[in-house]
């Protein structure tokens, strides 16, 4: 299984990225997927996760009403979609991918399959 991500870029404060999650090698529609960032000096964190369906979503609570997580399945693609963005959203992103059915998936340990990051800069 590959994951490639890509949509990063440099982008003024109150602008908009979409990033792009492209699963290939695998069953698509039987992953639980997710958005981690990582800044730097800090450590990894979740940002969004999305269930197989698409049916639930988690958000972290600083990006609540900016940041949207989608997958249409029948493209093997994930999204997120970043509006309003501060200088505090700069970091590498990533996305990830677990096999299950049954949720979305909070803890990165559980994730099996990662993409390769893609940076995010945030000018003020």
């Amino acid at each position: 299984v590959q994951l490639q991500a890509s949509g990063g870029g440099l982008v003024q404060a109150g602008g908009s990225l979409r990033l792009s999650c492209v699963v290939s090698g695998g069953t698509f529609s039987s992953y639980a997927m997710g958005w981690f960032r990582q800044a730097p000096g800090k450590e990894r964190e979740l940002v969004a996760a999305i269930t197989w369906s698409g049916g639930s979503r988690y958000y972290v609570d600083s990006v609540k009403g900016r940041f949207t997580i989608s997958r249409p399945n029948a493209k093997n693609t994930m999204y997120l979609q970043m509006n309003s963005l501060k200088p505090e959203d700069t970091a590498v992103y990533y996305c990830a991918a677990e096999p299950t059915l049954t949720g979305w998936v909070g803890p990165q340990r559980r994730y099996d399959y990662w993409g390769q990051g893609t940076q995010v800069t945030v000018s003020s």
